[in-house]
């Protein structure tokens, strides 16, 4: 079993910066892909940033250029930097890996911007 530990979520003001991070416990190294999707209030969850082992990385359309991603594969840690947060990022980030066979979603942490 594959279990995504999430750290980093809460609140933070317009045009602050909060830094997600996620560890996969296992060490079997099936993991090819980790990174992040959210879900807001009436919307289908949508892809945030992924990122491979290789350190190929994909971003959603409306974080493009404001939000990074990193990964440090010795600590199988998937990191999100992001910047210039607005109201509109305000959902619940949940952490996802990817292997030949799964997916796995960490449990979700609320992330809120607001003044």
């Amino acid at each position: 079993q594959v279990h995504l530990v999430e750290s980093g979520g809460g609140l933070v003001q317009p045009g602050g910066s909060l830094r997600l991070s996620c560890n996969a416990s296992e060490t079997d190294f099936t993991i090819y892909a980790m990174g992040w999707h959210r879900q807001a209030p009436g919307k289908q969850r949508e892809l945030v940033a992924m990122i491979t082992r290789r350190g190929g990385i994909t971003y959603g359309n409306s974080v493009q250029g404001r939000f990074t991603i990193s990964r440090d594969n010795e600590k199988n840690t998937v990191h999100l930097q992001m910047n210039n947060v607005q109201p509109d990022d305000t959902a619940v980030y949940y952490c996802k890996g990817a292997d030949l066979a799964h997916d796995y979603w960490g449990q979700g942490t609320q992330v809120t911007v607001a003044s």
